[in-house]
């Protein structure tokens, strides 16, 4: 198979004819998954919602309006559909340290890519729960002025996930951008 050199385009057309996601996926790139634990640690999470929630569900039906079994069941099948698509929505979440900042994705269908420039870190904090704890999980938060672009990444190893932070808040304090 040959190549041949497309014709250079002109600089508007670059721009707009790049999508993000081919700007952001480059092979150059090594993006750093969360572990694979993470797995059965957001199935259990699911489960027990969707456990509730199927329950709550079925409150019509047993308070008596005899169709309100189809609500509970609609619920316990979305929740299955939920629990199936897990792994792969668990592989699909993502960061990568680039020199300026942090870049971070997650989502399947709809996909999320927040850069959080080192900078702009206000807090870099490192949170545990019970089930997370139990298989030596935690999560790490940034905190910026900017409400919207907070990132969590879960699934983190507690060892990786504290030479993250400790890494993180180092470059954060030798590129502080005067807030």
């Amino acid at each position: 198979m040959t190549t041949t050199e497309p014709a250079a385009p002109e600089p508007a057309a670059t721009e707009t004819s790049d999508t993000a996601s081919s700007r952001l996926e480059r092979p150059e790139t090594e993006w750093q998954r969360v572990s694979p634990t993470y797995i059965p640690v957001d199935m259990i999470g699911t489960l027990v919602f969707g456990a509730i929630a199927t329950a709550v569900a079925f409150v019509p039906f047993w308070l008596g309006w005899a169709e309100g079994w189809m609500l509970g069941a609609a619920m316990g099948a979305l929740f299955v559909v939920v629990l199936a698509l897990t792994p792969r929505r668990v592989r699909a979440i993502g960061y990568l340290l680039r020199d300026d900042d942090l870049l971070f994705r997650r989502g399947i269908m709809f996909q999320r890519f927040v850069a959080v420039p080192y900078g702009r870190m206000q807090l870099v904090d490192i949170s545990r729960g019970p089930i997370a704890r139990a298989f030596g999980l935690a999560e790490l938060k940034f905190v910026t002025a900017a409400a919207s672009s907070g990132v969590l990444i879960p699934g983190l190893p507690l060892a990786e996930a504290e030479r993250l932070r400790d890494h993180l808040v180092a470059v954060a304090e030798t590129r502080r951008a005067g807030l």
